[in-house]
């Protein structure tokens, strides 16, 4: 187990990344400017496609769906990295933070990788293999999440922990305000009496996070309207957005982490 001074430490190191997600960087001013235009640009069976990722979601967290990942195999993952016999959760819980941390990033390598491919794929159609794109990457998304919460203790069949994952999900897409909203909303998130109730009620029905994950792909409309642009950037919107996903995930479960090591060493 980590000592106080080397949590405190990495915590701080947590803040300051929190603190860094409160700029507003050029390309995101950029990217929000042309989705009113796109969305009268976008086919109906499109538009159709990403109102149903409410559905997909409501259904992720009332009991998985078809997102849920298999935990026995990131269970062998984890024995394979540790040597250690893993058969529950309370036998990665005590792992060490730099474990947990370089399982997390190892993955999110290989999650980018697969999410290029698959955005390259879907781009040599144009905008209308975008439709074949978009419940793609929720799905690696979904997965990779569910993944990292396993790497750090956390049990995705936990209801309340498949809420905490779409909100790493919504503050991916966020913009400043909806960022610091959602860190507020997650502060102190294992000792709320109710947490899953409080988070779900202010999605307002999932339709802050269908927009957020709508305006991900606001870019993807505009350059699949050329199916070679569509290659290109299909490959790096998916890859970026899967590495912005996979770095919050371990910022947030860390964090978690950290919170409840230094709360039991407080009341040691």
């Amino acid at each position: 187990m980590e000592s106080r001074s080397i949590l405190e430490h990495e915590l701080n190191v947590i803040k300051e990344w929190e603190k860094d997600q409160g700029k507003v960087w050029f390309w995101e001013r950029l990217s929000r400017l042309p989705f009113a235009f796109l969305d009268k640009l976008t086919p109906a069976f499109i538009q159709k496609k990403i109102a149903n990722l409410l559905d997909e979601m409501g259904s992720f967290v009332q009991n998985g769906g078809r997102y849920l990942t298999k935990e026995k195999t990131v269970f062998r993952l984890i024995e394979k990295k540790t040597g250690n016999p893993i058969t529950g959760y309370e036998d990665i819980q005590d792992l060490p933070l730099l474990l947990m941390k370089e399982m997390a990033c190892e993955l999110g390598e290989q999650r980018k990788r697969t999410a290029s491919i698959q955005g390259a794929a879907t781009g040599v159609g144009g905008l209308f293999t975008l439709v074949l794109d978009i419940p793609a990457i929720l799905a690696i998304g979904l997965k990779t999440l569910q993944e990292i919460a396993i790497f750090h203790g956390y049990d995705p069949k936990d209801k309340r922990e498949r809420v905490f994952m779409l909100k790493c999900l919504q503050f991916t897409a966020a913009d400043v305000v909806g960022k610091q909203a959602i860190l507020k909303e997650l502060a102190d998130y294992d000792n709320r009496s109710n947490p899953s109730k409080d988070v779900m009620s202010q999605l307002q029905g999932w339709r802050e996070v269908t927009l957020t994950f709508t305006e991900q792909f606001g870019w993807k409309k505009l350059f699949q309207l050329v199916p070679i642009a569509g290659i290109l950037f299909g490959a790096f919107a998916n890859r970026s957005m899967v590495g912005d996903l996979v770095e919050t995930a371990t910022m947030l479960y860390q964090k978690r982490r950290i919170s409840e090591r230094l709360t039991r060493a407080t009341i040691k």
